[in-house]
């Protein structure tokens, strides 16, 4: 059985939301603001968190932020906004997914089960005949024990980090557009994900380039996507 952690300021919604994922199979425990689910974190074991953008106390970015000091696990904002700008500020402090107020809860337990199935995979026992280790000059990738590594130091990704390197470092050479990443990454069609995609993207940069402004391995191809730079 899954835990998976809601936190919201407001009461109704997670309720509704557990009222899904426990139809589901899934453990909810429960948060209602910033503070509470760091707590919650500490003393429980956590397989997600969903959790809002605007809460008392310990808003839903920070709180993201101070999470991801520790903890891999995926986490889906919710957000009350629509604008581009506050999706994105999501990603950028280490979000896995977004959801937009008002949502259908059943995309949100969809999402749910897509992110906890990446999530799982990329933390289980694959079979012997397909473990490989890929390297790329310093940037090597582990895909048995998991792990990446640049130059000998580890570095760490989320899972959606991690698949969207060992996609284009299993290709190296190959040019994927952001729709390529997209579908072969979350499994969904590609509608209005450039920001998305850009986003992790950018990420993965940050932790692998020396100067991610010119990185040595992942590389854009304009107009047409990115690729890991053969060396």
């Amino acid at each position: 059985m899954y835990n998976v952690l809601v936190c919201d300021d407001d009461r109704e919604i997670v309720e509704a939301i557990e009222i899904y994922l426990s139809q589901e199979g899934y453990k909810v425990l429960k948060a209602y603001d910033g503070e509470e689910a760091l707590k919650v974190l500490d003393r429980e074991k956590v397989d997600l968190l969903i959790i809002d953008v605007m809460m008392p106390k310990l808003d839903g970015i920070r709180a993201t932020l101070k999470i991801r000091e520790k903890k891999n696990m995926p986490i889906i904002i919710l957000s009350a906004k629509s604008e581009d700008a506050d999706k994105i500020l999501g990603l950028n402090v280490g979000a896995d997914d977004y959801m937009t107020k008002p949502f259908n809860p059943l995309e949100l337990t969809a999402r749910v089960k897509s992110q906890l199935r990446r999530y799982t995979q990329l933390g289980s026992t694959i079979d012997k005949s397909n473990q490989a280790v890929y390297a790329v000059g310093g940037l090597s990738i582990d895909d048995e024990q998991k792990e990446v590594t640049v130059d000998g130091e580890p570095v760490r990704l989320t899972p959606i980090e991690y698949n969207i390197l060992l996609l284009l470092v299993k290709n190296q050479g190959k040019v994927f557009s952001i729709d390529q990443i997209y579908e072969s990454i979350w499994n969904e069609d590609a509608i209005g994900v450039d920001n998305t995609v850009a986003v992790h993207i950018r990420h993965i940069r940050e932790k692998i380039e020396i100067n991610p402004k010119e990185p040595r391995y992942l590389k854009v191809v304009w107009g047409v996507g990115y690729k890991i730079e053969k060396l």
